[in-house]
């Protein structure tokens, strides 16, 4: 007998006449098995079923056909419900923290209101009680040692801190004001507040996540797992209260961020609770004392910093999740660093962006890695994935600050060096694969200012365009010497990178604010005996800090020669690039930039809006400051130390050079090949540079090197920079230098404009044809102009390009007296 099947959703439909089909359970169970596997069963695979399970032979296949089809639609809806049903909660909970945010004001402005009216009647009275008051309001108290020598002590000032913390997070302790770019909406992380006019720098941070109360407090007290500068985090007494809570010292390194500035500890008490409202707190405060903490001697390398009342409030909502409220206040002591580093440590919105706010991404990236939401590429797990790129982060750290207990020491610094160079004889590298030994590690390492340079723009431009600033040979070394190759440094075997980098991605957070990932940069060797042999090299790669909205964000881009294989536990040597914005000098960081102002140099030639938007970046980022740091770290065996550390410290000043050249080119007030700019430094503009090639071709020679419709300005510009001739200049020098190349040319020779600087007239014709041009040279500067036969000449990837001809004729000034270049035109040039 028939029977009703009510909760797999039982009724379907028979096409044919019109009567509804019971479905027993036993046949419900066999279509849900079938369901599992296969939701979209082929008619094959429908008839085969229905041969398969005698139950279902009653079955016909139409009806099995609609039972699918009913199935899908009723998963499809119950997804859509699910979705929906977060969606309101999450809703309902952000209006929850508005209403509660709104409350805080009225409540701050009322409590302003009162503070003015009294501040009033004191200044009409006496008003030798306003300073008074003042001072005594500024004072911040101070826990001597005394007091945590007893539990008593302790407790007491657990509570006090309790106190204070729970008033900046709820309530009006601190004057808060939104986090500039950062607005709250169903889709934002959270809500972003940064103090004003307050002791030293504050952040708070609001949000729902979808964990409960307890797993967040456990991540959050883990601080060196999403905190990137923990660098070490140590708790040396803990002590339960009455309350059921517990009171903990902890002894904390944070690293500094570049090489000039020391690093920072901090010695607290922190302190752990329930509320009667069923809330977790856990709060932190500072305990004084310079020379506090188990560390005394060791910290003779960091400045001891201050935390006053911090910490977190986790609140259960209803519907499942948490609401978690977030406080850093801190006291960096700027005064310790630099004047010109002052900046990054009295700046609210840097706490908030490398702590406050990367703790509550760092949560919501676990709770959707815990929920599936996340998909990461290769087949690793997220928490393998997060280990790299601590391990990337950690590694980039250490280099840049280098601290003796590590085994980290200066190489022969006498102060003035431009570039630092540090050994560790005591981290040698062992590789899984072959259990191959190097003698330590040296790092080159510099740091220095750059003016009007957006941070992001730049990190992509080095991520993008690899072969810009990066010696492919190098590159090779650090890689051959983490395998134990025998073509370790100087004696390598001779490669040529292609320039071709593939970048193969892993994953990234949940905010694409960092991203994880493998390159393969492809070379090939020189010799004919290993043609067959590959030459790639694999880096593991980590690059944050892209968005150019994210004020007070860093950028990074850190990497590591791996092996191809990339095992899990793969030894990781890290080099990178950190750039850190400093606030400008009028003390507010400027607007973000022309988010898709393009990284591609050549294509400012276009003309149209592209001027405008150089005119526009040049105001908007006026006095735009930042600090970039370079560190690389090179393997070295033991009888290698000192001409490694030659090549290290020659390759870094390169690579600081080719930076500079870099950011000279994408900085809004700097060169740009557009109307109204300039090619290099000393070098007339663009435009005008084109007037004089055309013109000294028209002179010379006597015919038009550019159609007569092209008379001037941007379309000449254009013209000359689209022309199907490989158009050149070089410098007239002892070692003449390319200083111009138009689309063809930086095609034939295989370069960019940026990387064209760094070429010379000799590296591109062979024996034949420098023999024929140094002939003709005389005739050139007497003649004005002369025919040189066809030939061939090299490019910078060492390929053979064919020419038919090529003309050669001086670039005079306006003036038509002075010499300012050589040109050359080649043409019906081809690859051979």
């Amino acid at each position: 007998m028939a029977v009703a099947h009510s909760n797999g959703g039982s009724i379907s439909k028979h096409l044919d006449n019109g009567k509804y089909v019971r479905y027993t359970a036993e046949q419900v169970e066999a279509l849900e098995r079938v369901y599992m596997e296969c939701p979209k069963p082929s008619s094959m695979r429908r008839q085969q079923l229905i041969r398969e399970c005698p139950i279902l032979a009653n079955i016909e296949p139409k009806q099995i056909k609609v039972w699918f089809q009913n199935r899908r639609c009723r998963e499809k809806q119950r997804k859509e419900s699910s979705r929906l049903q977060a969606v309101n909660r999450k809703l309902s909970a952000m209006n929850k923290l508005l209403m509660e945010e709104n409350d805080r004001l009225q409540k701050q402005v009322s409590q302003l209101v009162t503070e003015n009216g009294h501040m009033r009647q004191q200044l009409q009275t006496v008003p030798s009680v306003t300073t008074d008051l003042s001072c005594e309001s500024a004072v911040t108290p101070q826990h001597s040692l005394r007091d945590a020598n007893n539990p008593a002590g302790l407790l007491s000032i657990a509570e006090e801190t309790l106190a204070e913390f729970l008033s900046k997070a709820t309530g009006t302790a601190v004057d808060w004001v939104q986090m500039p770019g950062m607005k709250p909406g169903p889709d934002s992380v959270g809500i972003f507040a940064i103090s004003h006019s307050c002791s030293g720098v504050a952040a708070r941070a609001c949000g729902l996540v979808s964990l409960e109360p307890t797993k967040i407090v456990e991540i959050l007290k883990d601080r060196p797992a999403w905190f990137r500068d923990c660098r070490r985090h140590e708790v040396y007494t803990m002590l339960p209260t009455g309350n059921g809570g517990t009171i903990e010292l902890l002894y904390t390194q944070i690293y500094a961020p570049t090489t000039l500035a020391p690093a920072r500890d901090f010695w607290t008490l922190r302190y752990t609770t329930s509320l009667d409202s069923g809330s977790i707190v856990v709060c932190e405060r500072s305990l004084s004392g310079s020379g506090a903490g188990p560390h005394a001697a060791a910290s003779a390398q960091f400045v001891r910093g201050e935390m006053l009342p911090s910490g977190y409030l986790v609140r259960p909502c209803d519907g499942g999740g948490s609401i978690i409220h977030i406080v850093d206040h801190l006291n960096l002591q700027a005064w310790t660093v630099p004047e010109v580093l002052r900046p990054l440590y009295e700046s609210s919105k840097v706490v908030a962006q490398k702590m406050t706010i990367a703790a509550l991404r760092y949560i919501r990236q676990i709770a959707q890695e815990t929920s599936g939401e996340v998909i990461y590429g290769m087949g690793r797990q997220p928490a393998v994935l997060r280990t790299f790129s601590h391990r990337l982060s950690r590694g980039f750290n250490d280099a840049i600050n280098g601290f003796s207990d590590d085994g980290w020491s200066v190489m022969n610094c006498d102060g003035s060096e431009d570039v630092i160079v540090a050994v560790n004889s005591a981290k040698n590298l062992v590789s899984t694969s072959d259990l191959s030994l190097v003698g330590g590690i040296l790092c080159a390492k510099a740091s220095m200012l750059l003016q009007n340079v957006p941070p992001a723009v730049l990190v992509r431009f080095l991520r993008e365009h690899r072969s810009e600033w990066a010696d492919f040979s190098v590159d090779a070394y650090s890689a051959a010497s983490l395998k134990g190759s025998s073509y370790a440094y100087p004696e390598m075997r001779p490669t040529r990178f292609t320039g071709n980098q593939i970048m193969m991605p892993l994953g990234q957070t949940i905010e694409h604010e960092e991203m994880l990932e493998v390159i393969r940069l492809e070379g090939h060797p020189f010799g004919q005996e290993d043609t067959f042999m590959s030459r790639d090299i694999h880096l593991l790669q980590l690059c944050s800090g892209v968005d150019e909205n994210a004020v007070g964000a860093c950028s990074e881009l850190v990497f590591a020669p791996i092996d191809e294989m990339f095992p899990d536990d793969a030894p990781l040597l890290p080099s990178g690039f950190r750039i850190i914005p400093l606030d400008s000098k009028s003390g507010v960081v400027q607007d973000t930039i022309t988010t898709n102002r393009t990284l591609d140099l050549a294509s400012s030639l276009e003309v149209g809006p592209a001027t405008n938007h150089a005119a526009n970046d040049s105001s908007s980022c006026y006095n735009m400051r930042s600090v970039l740091t370079i560190a690389f770290q090179f393997p070295y065996e033991n009888n290698q130390p000192d001409s490694v550390a030659t090549m290290a410290r020659q390759y870094v000043r390169s690579v600081v050079s080719s930076v500079q050249r870099v950011s000279t080119a994408i900085s809004p007030s700097g060169m740009s090949l557009t109307s109204g700019s300039t090619v290099s430094s000393g070098a007339p503009e663009a435009q005008t540079l084109a007037n004089w090639i055309c013109h000294s071709h028209r002179y010379q020679l006597g015919t038009d090197l550019l159609s007569s419709d092209s008379v001037g300005g941007d379309t000449l510009l254009k013209n000359l920079w689209h022309h199907p001739d490989a158009i050149l200049c070089c410098s007239l020098k002892s070692l003449p230098v390319f200083i111009f190349a138009n689309q063809a040319g930086l095609d034939m020779l295989e370069t960019t404009l940026v990387a064209l600087q760094d070429i010379t007239l000799d590296k591109i014709f062979d024996d034949t044809g420098r023999k024929a041009f140094n002939s003709e040279f005389s005739k050139i500067m007497q003649q004005g102009f002369a025919y040189l036969p066809g030939g061939i000449c090299m490019s910078t990837m060492g390929r053979h390009v064919a020419f038919e001809q090529a003309v050669a004729w001086k670039v005079l000034a306006a003036d038509e007296s002075t010499v300012h270049c050589l040109a050359f035109s080649f043409v019906n040039w081809s690859f051979v």
